[in-house]
């Protein structure tokens, strides 16, 4: 029998048709002569539906690998109007779409007519989904948004949630959620009143570290919660951007990274704090302290009798972590806060020896997350993990923390 190759004369797979055809192809081909036509679903996966996954390559004594539901098709994703382009839009939030799987950039709301151009041309956005803040109301006529971000400065809040929620679309807002408790309750009430959905921007509370630790510290494994200490601060700059103006920003370190330390203490324990006792400082002529506060401490006592023990600063060299502290073990989370980094270790004794491993969780985008949860309850008319009783509950204690420093004396929390 006459044994036919690449580059024989009677064979129709030629050494320059080979050439031409895509690797793919040439698999594919060599796969059919190996006999493996039909091979087996752990490499070819298993469609279901809209879904395709792989059953796992390794045995179950190993790690798993995460099988990723993949992405939904650009017309059923949701439509998101983002409002005000500034620093946290263009270099977080809009790049968190690349990564997103549930939502998408529909429209674009801002004051700067060159940041609509630009932006749009870089995210696809039709002319028409570019908006000033003037026109807000025109996102009422498209259907295809159906959530509006709101990224402004913390005083503007309540004015766009209210816009929003009065044109009928979902919102999600940046935290801190307003400059009082009583702005708080009012988009509370009005997103209420209106059947939308209001979600806070509590971007730790979907990201995978954070959500280890709340899952750890609640299972019991390592006994109860004893106590938990945090840290978030920085060395603010320039004295005249609007965080350090307490007309925009409602107060200085404590509403704008202090509340993450407050948040993920509620978050760790489950519970609501019973009272709470704090102090102030701002250094002495320091211009960027001139309205807003530089560094805060307080103190938390849960119902439980957990400790919370929390700190921020404007004026310190960048400092982020959560520890929890149990009667078997700590976890310790460094870098809490910041975009990306995060580090999760358990310290406990094992065998009567100390011990400390690392928990490999893989890198996520924290937008990303946040925007698909905000997509997936839209979708399927859900709770969002941080509504906004959320974050009016946040506005609450830090006016107590605010009253606590004041007046120095301990203050009771209903």
């Amino acid at each position: 029998m006459t044994k036919l190759g690449i580059g024989s004369p009677h064979s129709s797979l030629t050494r320059r048709g080979a050439l031409g055809l895509s690797a793919a192809t040439l698999l594919a081909a060599n796969a059919s002569r190996a006999g493996l036509a039909q091979a087996a679903p752990v490499d070819t996966g298993m469609t279901q539906g809209d879904k395709l996954t792989f059953p796992s390559i390794v045995r179950s004594s190993e790690a798993g690998e995460e099988n990723a539901d993949g992405p939904l098709p650009s017309s059923e994703r949701v439509g998101f109007a983002i409002v005000a382009l500034g620093r946290l839009s263009v270099e977080q939030i809009l790049p968190a779409f690349g990564q997103a799987k549930k939502s998408r950039v529909a429209a674009l709301v801002s004051g700067s007519p060159d940041k609509l151009t630009v932006l749009g041309r870089q995210y696809g956005v039709q002319r028409e989904a570019l908006l000033g803040y003037e026109e807000l109301e025109r996102l009422r006529e498209m259907e295809d948004v159906k959530v509006v971000y709101v990224v402004l400065p913390n005083s503007m809040h309540k004015e766009y949630v209210l816009r929003s929620a009065a044109i009928g679309k979902h919102v999600l807002c940046e935290k801190p959620m307003a400059t009082s408790s009583e702005d708080a309750r009012s988009m509370v009430e009005a997103c209420s009143s209106a059947r939308v959905k209001l979600m806070i921007a509590y971007r730790c509370r979907y990201q995978p570290h954070h959500l280890e630790v709340i899952r750890r510290a609640q299972s019991g494994d390592l006994g109860p919660i004893k106590l938990i200490e945090s840290i978030n601060g920085q060395n603010q700059g320039d004295p005249e951007q609007w965080r350090l103006r307490k007309a925009l920003a409602g107060g200085g370190s404590l509403p704008d990274v202090g509340i993450y330390c407050l948040n993920a203490a509620r978050a760790v324990t489950g519970e609501e704090p019973v009272d709470i006792e704090a102090r102030i400082h701002s250094a002495d002529g320091d211009p960027r302290f001139r309205e807003v506060e530089e560094s805060v401490a307080w103190i938390m006592r849960f119902p439980s009798g957990a400790m919370a023990n929390l700190s921020t600063s404007y004026g310190i060299h960048r400092a982020s972590r959560l520890a929890v502290h149990s009667d078997g073990g700590n976890l310790l989370l460094d870098n809490a806060y910041p975009y990306k980094g995060q580090r999760l270790t358990v310290r406990r004794a094992i065998d009567s020896r100390e011990t400390e491993a690392l928990i490999e969780i893989p890198a996520k985008d924290q937008f990303a997350l946040e925007l698909d949860h905000m997509a997936e309850c839209v979708l399927t008319d859900t709770l969002p993990r941080t509504p906004g009783e959320e974050g009016l509950r946040d506005m609450k204690l830090m006016e107590a923390i605010y009253k606590s420093a004041d007046q120095r004396t301990l203050v009771r929390v209903d």
